[in-house]
């Protein structure tokens, strides 16, 4: 086990077989004998692994609670580059230490996209142990043409005030209710302004969480994010 190359702190220049580049954050404490959770943030249309970084404070927060995360760069959204993104944890995998069964993936705009694609597409669905779009340019009409997966934690962050896409959080989040076998006509108030669906399988926490910035920003929702990936049973 001890014998991956990756080392603690920080990582960049990584770059998988499609040219997509990555940057690794690990905990100050890393220990490459110890099976680590991993967060892939995908990065918004046009931005770097950097911009994505400084748009979602997610590394402090995030290596502090015993995750690695790992930032990629945006590359034009296809199904072919979803599953190119899609490679990128395994890619992690062979130089740190990760739980192939804690990965877990968020992104804004159309980093949200990505993550959602993920978690639908045959070839990608079984990536993801848990998901957390942010402003994802999905609709629930997008959605229907997909087959509902085995249940799966969702986190569907979306503002009111989103012109771009507008509503289409409340739709995704109504989908993702149906698949998981949640009461879609049942909520409950949690942290951080979030709505819970009620009477979900045991594995599909579905989480609708409606902020009120534009679609540009990134939600204050990282401490409820990475307690919904970490014990979802919470949320159910």
């Amino acid at each position: 086990m001890g014998s991956r190359p990756g080392l603690a702190g920080a990582t960049d220049g990584k770059v998988s077989a499609d040219s997509i580049r990555y940057m690794v954050r690990t905990p100050s404490n890393y220990d490459a004998t110890f099976a680590h959770s991993l967060l892939m943030v995908y990065a918004p249309a046009g931005q770097s692994r950097w911009a994505s970084e400084r748009l979602t404070g997610l590394t402090t927060a995030t290596t502090a609670a015993g995750f690695i995360v790992v930032y990629a760069d945006h590359k034009q959204l296809s199904p072919t580059t979803v599953e190119q993104l899609g490679t990128i944890p395994g890619l992690v995998a062979r130089d740190w230490c990760i739980d192939e069964k804690k990965v877990f993936v968020t992104g804004h705009s159309d980093g949200g996209t990505a993550s959602l694609a993920l978690a639908v597409l045959d070839k990608t669905k079984t990536i993801p142990a848990a998901i957390a779009p942010s402003a994802a340019g999905w609709t629930g009409k997008d959605l229907e043409s997909f087959q509902c997966r085995d249940p799966i934690p969702v986190m569907i962050m979306h503002s009111k005030n989103d012109r771009l896409f507008p509503g289409w959080g409340n739709q995704t989040s109504a989908w993702w209710a149906g698949c998981n076998r949640c009461d879609v006509t049942k909520t409950k108030p949690v942290e951080g302004g979030c709505r819970a669906f009620q009477g979900c399988s045991p594995n599909g926490a579905t989480l609708y969480c409606e902020g009120t910035g534009s679609h540009r920003d990134w939600p204050s929702l990282n401490r409820v994010m990475l307690e919904f990936f970490t014990h979802p049973e919470k949320f159910l």
